[in-house]
C-alpha cells in the first residue's frame, strides 16, 4: 500500500479523529483503580465512543485483513508482560500493576490511534521506571520528525534511550501510516540507523509507538490470536501517539490536555 499524503483539509479531519481517541484515554484515566476489570473499562470506552463521541471503534471486529479472529474489544488491555493487543476480560487489576491502554476511533472516515500507559496504585520501581523510559524513547523519536528526516532517525533516536537505561525494544511490532484506512504505509520501527529508510515528507502521518522490555526483547503470541506477551515474562511498556510531518517539523495530532 502506498504512503498516503495528506492535504490541510484532510488533516483536519484526522486532527478530529485523533483528538476523539485522546479523549476516550482522558475520559478512562479516575476509572483505572484497584479491582476493576480491564472489560470493565472496555465498556466504558465503548459506551463513551458510541454514544457522547459520536465515533466508530476501529478495533471491534477488526481481522487484520481476515487474518485473524474478530477482535472483541474498543480497547486493548495490556498489563504487565502483556507487550500489545491484550483482549479485555476479566482480569481484575491489582495494585503495582502497570497497563496499556490502546485505542483506535474512526471520524468521519478519518482513524485516530494512540496509547498511553496508566499506573495501578503505586507501581514497583522498576514499573515506574520502565514505563517513564518507553515515554522518554517514544518523545525522542517524535523529535525527530521533520521533512527531510527519515524512519531510520526515528528508530535509531528511541533505540537509543530504552538501550541505555538496560532495557530491549520489541522487533516483530512497530508503528504504521494511519489515515483513512488503519494501517497503512509506512511500516515505523523503532529501531534503526540514522538516514535509513523512507525519507519524511510534509503531509505524512503515523503512530510512532515503541514497545520496551524490561528483559529481553523476544515476544511470543498467546493461543488467542491477538495477545503478544514477553517471552521471558518481564514487564513492557508501551506509548504511542499519532504524528503528522508538518512543513517545519511535526504535529502531536493526539495530545491530551497540550501535553505528549
Amino acid at each position: 500500500m502506498a504512503i498516503t499524503i495528506k492535504n490541510a483539509e484532510e488533516l483536519e479531519g484526522m486532527r478530529a479523529a485523533c483528538q476523539a481517541a485522546a479523549s476516550v484515554l482522558q475520559y478512562l484515566e479516575d476509572h483505572v483503580q484497584p479491582g476493576v476489570t480491564t472489560g470493565q473499562l472496555d465498556d466504558l470506552a465503548r459506551e463513551y465512543v458510541l454514544g457522547p463521541l459520536g465515533c466508530t471503534s476501529a478495533t471491534i471486529g477488526y481481522t487484520a485483513g481476515g487474518s485473524r479472529p474478530p477482535f472483541p474489544g474498543a480497547i486493548c488491555s495490556s498489563v504487565n508482560h502483556v507487550v500489545c493487543h491484550g483482549i479485555p476480560g476479566n482480569k481484575k487489576l491489582k495494585r503495582g500493576d502497570i497497563m496499556n491502554i490502546d485505542v483506535t476511533v474512526i471520524k468521519d472516515g478519518w482513524h485516530g490511534d494512540t496509547s498511553k500507559m496508566f499506573y495501578v496504585g503505586e507501581p514497583t520501581v522498576l514499573g515506574r521506571r520502565l514505563s517513564e523510559t518507553a515515554h522518554t524513547a517514544m518523545v525522542a523519536g517524535i523529535e525527530q520528525v521533520r521533512p527531510g528526516a527519515t524512519l531510520g532517525d526515528i528508530g535509531h533516536a528511541i533505540q537509543q534511550v530504552a538501550e541505555a537505561e538496560g532495557f530491549s525494544i520489541v522487533r516483530e511490532y512497530c508503528g504504521h501510516g494511519i489515515g483513512r484506512v488503519f494501517h497503512e504505509d509506512p511500516q515505523v520501527l523503532h529501531y534503526g540507523k540514522p538516514g535509513a529508510g523512507e525519507v519524511l515528507k510534509t503531509g505524512m502521518t503515523f503512530t510512532i509507538e515503541p514497545m520496551v522490555n524490561a528483559g529481553a526483547p523476544g515476544t511470543r503470541e498467546l493461543p488467542d490470536g491477538w495477545t503478544v506477551v514477553t517471552r521471558d515474562h518481564s514487564l513492557s511498556a508501551q506509548w504511542e501517539h499519532t504524528i503528522a510531518v508538518t512543513d517545519s517539523g511535526y504535529e502531536v495530532l493526539t495530545l491530551r490536555n497540550g501535553a505528549v
